[in-house]
């Protein structure tokens, strides 16, 4: 299955887009943002747990990482709580068993480099943002490996960004509020990929929270995945 897998091209999902697709474990459902294979894949997903459901023991060949949305996420290792960041490096296994809550995750699988071997969790919302580049903005670093980094954004009302170009493309889910540039209005549960070289004005007039990665996504870096 090949879903967004041309990764020169701009892609924008917002929630009326999502498309939910049910998976090989009763209660889980998937909303697929990109994906090159099939049950094994490169992917890029939000998933929708329901209550008290599991999703079968599996290892991760190329690497989890997760952003917990809504409820509580629980595997063998703990509970993460909405607003928890995970990296699972490549060769991690876990079985995860999910609550009374349900619980809605974004995940990434099989976009690890072998080098990158940290596991982490953060809990965001304990966690303290920094000064961003201009003023409004503030940054929480969540990760970040040569050729990668990933961080939370927060923008105040009515902050502007410069208008800047995108060496190694970058990749956002709205999280919160409306994220807006020059191409239109992004509202929470959004997500924007934007290949290498790309550029964009972008600001925010209600202000909002989004989750960044960028230089993830150079032409050579994709095609050898």
């Amino acid at each position: 299955m090949e879903l967004n897998a041309d990764f020169s091209q701009r892609v924008v999902i917002r929630p009326d887009d999502y498309e939910w697709r049910t998976s090989p474990s009763a209660g889980v459902e998937r909303m697929m943002l990109d994906r090159i294979g099939d049950e094994v894949a490169r992917a890029t997903t939000i998933v929708r747990f329901a209550p008290n459901s599991e999703f079968s023991a599996h290892t991760h060949d190329g690497g989890e990482e997760y952003f917990v949305l809504e409820g509580t996420f629980r595997d063998e290792s703990g509970d993460y709580p909405a607003g928890t960041y995970v990296r699972n490096p490549i060769g991690t296994a876990h079985t995860p068993r999910i609550g009374d809550d349900g619980c809605t995750i974004f995940v990434k699988l099989h976009q690890f480099d072998d080098a990158d071997t940290e596991q982490k969790v953060i809990d965001t919302n304990s966690a303290a943002f920094g000064p961003g580049l201009v003023e409004g903005l503030s940054v929480l670093p969540l990760h970040s490996v040569p050729g990668e980094n990933v961080a939370l954004v927060r923008w105040a009302p009515g902050t502007r960004f410069n208008a800047h170009q995108h060496w190694g493309g970058e990749e956002i889910l709205v999280l919160e509020g409306i994220f807006s540039d020059e191409h239109g209005d992004y509202p929470a549960g959004s997500w924007l990929r934007s290949p290498h070289l790309s550029s964009h004005t972008p600001y925010s007039d209600e202000g909002c929270l989004i989750y960044v990665k960028t230089g993830h996504l150079m032409p050579e870096t994709v095609a050898a995945e």
